[in-house]
């Protein structure tokens, strides 16, 4: 069983993830990341859904003190009700995210001798993040053959991004296939005590459900 690191957030699409990447065999350890995010829930979600797979998981915590993001800045306000095709990069998105959970992943990954990274990017509904597009994760790939000792030995890491080409909708009819614990699973951008429904993660997240025809289970545990 080959050893494979999940970048696991909590959310649908990471969530989805894991189970993909367990369902195909691999021996799955889960990298949560406390980045100062605008609460601590997705943490938490996060820890239960790498549980209830019966994975390892280790949570990091680094400081992003320059901010950048309404996700770290509680003086820049989430979006509420924004369009869903709106162009340009929302306030959302936090410099260089991806750029630094992969190399944290990759890091990682060497050291305990994975061959596979998880990440559950998407390039279709998605808010926008330039870090979610397939030339990222192959300028991303082409980085790792050159930097990394593995690598050198004919051993490379490969990045998987098995949710990239599909729709919010096809997503949650894997997770619905894979037995994903959705009602365990955080979306949401605020720290409420429920999903607030209005940003555009609650929004993207609905439109899969709506289009998907399927009950979000998530919610249903809020009421």
């Amino acid at each position: 069983m080959s050893k494979a690191v999940i970048l696991l957030s909590g959310g649908l699409d990471s969530s989805t993830t894991l189970y993909h990447a367990a369902f195909r065999g691999h021996d799955c350890h889960c990298l949560i990341f406390d980045y100062g995010q605008r609460h601590k829930k997705e943490i938490i979600q996060a820890k239960a859904i790498a549980q209830s797979r019966g994975c390892q998981s280790v949570c990091v915590k680094i400081s992003l003190p320059w901010k950048g993001s309404a996700l770290l800045d509680f003086k820049m306000a989430v979006p509420q009700n924004r369009a869903l095709d709106a162009r340009g990069v929302p306030v959302t998105y936090v410099p260089a995210r991806n750029i630094i959970f992969l190399s944290f992943a990759a890091s990682y990954a060497e050291a305990i001798g994975a061959r596979s990274i998880f990440i559950g990017a998407n390039a279709v509904d998605y808010s926008g993040y330039p870090d979610c597009r397939p030339e990222f994760i192959r300028a991303f790939q082409a980085m790792l053959k050159r930097g990394l000792k593995s690598s050198l030995e004919g051993k490379n890491i490969k990045v998987c991004t098995p949710l990239i080409h599909l729709s919010k909708a096809q997503i949650v009819k894997l997770a619905v296939k894979l037995e994903v614990p959705l009602e365990l699973t955080w979306s949401c951008y605020n720290a409420g005590a429920a999903p607030c429904g209005t940003c555009d993660s609650c929004r993207l997240r609905a439109q899969g459900f709506a289009q998907a025809k399927i009950v979000d289970s998530a919610l249903k545990a809020y009421c």
